[in-house]
């Protein structure tokens, strides 16, 4: 290879390629048209002496040169990238950043709005994007560029993201205010006799942690209903004789609600930040993980 007509902008194309698999994608995600793509694509074809994508049906398919080159590219241009960051100096009130978050609906709805108004006082000119929590495709989301980052359980992330802790949650039970057997200090039996709603997010499933939990201890609670969101879980409880777990910051605020602490020790979990090793040292991604982690 002609080391001298190697250009950095067709290893990012190359890359956005490979990823997308379709030059239409690539060119909106390069934000090229899609002939500067394509006479790209061209020129790298030339350059590795190899087709790199064919046609197929849908879109492309790598070769099996290309599918050598994917990693190690990305990660090049990853350190390339990172080179560049660490020596830029990034000025919030100035800067005009766009930062897309993931998470569940539970953190959109008790600490979004807390976190969105604190990038965006601190930063006028920031763009926030919010999407929905993929925990399967968290880690090629976030090597992709599309997830900057994501607030969930750190426990339960890809191991080669990092991490920081911010909060710890408690469960507590909920009921409408006048339920007639939901009171304060009730032991497990008294629980397991009521009829539950769980939140199953991958949808339909009818037993979480806290059954294996109550099997261990030889009990089996009555769960009648399966809900894909906690944000519906207080409104079905007021309309009808239900109970439910769920975390305490979502019912914080709620005074047509009956809650009483959950007769199950340990029902909690952590809240933490999870970010992808690209945007480890970037300076403006550095800010807005220190900023969300003074405003929880």
């Amino acid at each position: 290879m002609d080391t001298k007509r190697l250009d950095l902008n067709l290893l990012a194309t190359l890359e956005a390629l490979l990823d997308e698999q379709n030059v239409t994608r690539a060119a909106a995600r390069l934000h090229m048209s899609q002939p500067a793509v394509s006479a790209q694509l061209s020129r790298l074809r030339d350059l590795f002496d190899d087709p790199l994508l064919i046609p197929a049906h849908r879109g492309m398919i790598p070769t099996a040169k290309a599918l050598e080159l994917q990693s190690p590219l990305r990660l090049a241009l990853d350190q390339v990238r990172d080179t560049l960051a660490t020596h830029q100096h990034f000025d919030p009130a100035g800067a005009n950043l766009t930062v897309t978050l993931a998470c569940t609906d539970y953190v959109q709805a008790t600490v979004g709005l807390s976190v969105i108004n604190t990038l965006r006082h601190r930063a006028p000119g920031i763009r926030i994007g919010l999407r929905n929590l993929e925990p399967t495709r968290l880690e090629d989301q976030m090597a992709r560029g599309d997830v900057d980052l994501a607030f969930m359980t750190p426990e339960e992330a890809p191991p080669s993201l990092r991490h920081r802790h911010l909060y710890d949650e408690a469960y507590v039970l909920i009921g409408r205010p006048d339920h007639p057997h939901l009171f304060d200090g009730m032991t497990i039996g008294d629980y397991v006799q009521l009829e539950h709603v769980i939140v199953s997010l991958s949808g339909g499933d009818f037993s979480t942690p806290v059954d294996q939990a109550l099997k261990v201890l030889g009990f089996a609670r009555n769960v009648v209903l399966s809900a894909a969101s906690f944000l519906l879980v207080p409104e079905i409880v007021t309309r009808s004789n239900l109970v439910a777990l769920v975390p305490q910051r979502l019912v914080a605020e709620r005074k047509d609600l009956k809650v009483v602490a959950s007769p199950i020790e340990s029902t909690g979990f952590s809240v933490g930040m999870v970010w992808h090793e690209r945007n480890h040292a970037h300076p403006a991604q550095r800010w807005v993980r220190e900023a969300i982690g003074q405003a929880l």
